[in-house]
């Protein structure tokens, strides 16, 4: 073998263990952020008028509550948040 193939065929051996590795790394990050991401909850009578998440009584969609803290509309928020916040349930009213 002359000293450029043995060269080039070191340095893409070289470059593809980095790329393995890399790609590993990043694979495993990702499945480290989705553990961390928290349980989430529907919390009802915090929401501001056009801040709902989802569907409700009168509307259809998220963003079309009309007014703030309305008791059928919620917000999603880390599981736990629901029961600290003034005027917060978990439960529809």
């Amino acid at each position: 073998m002359s000293a450029i193939s043995l060269k080039t065929i070191t340095l893409s051996a070289m470059f593809g263990a980095a790329a393995m590795a890399v790609a590993s790394t990043a694979a495993f990050a990702g499945d480290t952020k989705a553990m961390d991401k928290p349980a989430m909850e529907h919390c009802y009578g915090v929401a501001k008028a056009g801040k709902n998440d989802c569907a409700a009584a009168g509307h259809a969609c998220a963003g079309q509550s009309t007014k703030d803290m309305d008791k059928a509309s919620w917000v999603a928020v880390p599981a736990g948040v629901c029961a600290k916040l003034a005027g917060g349930s978990t439960t529809k009213m």
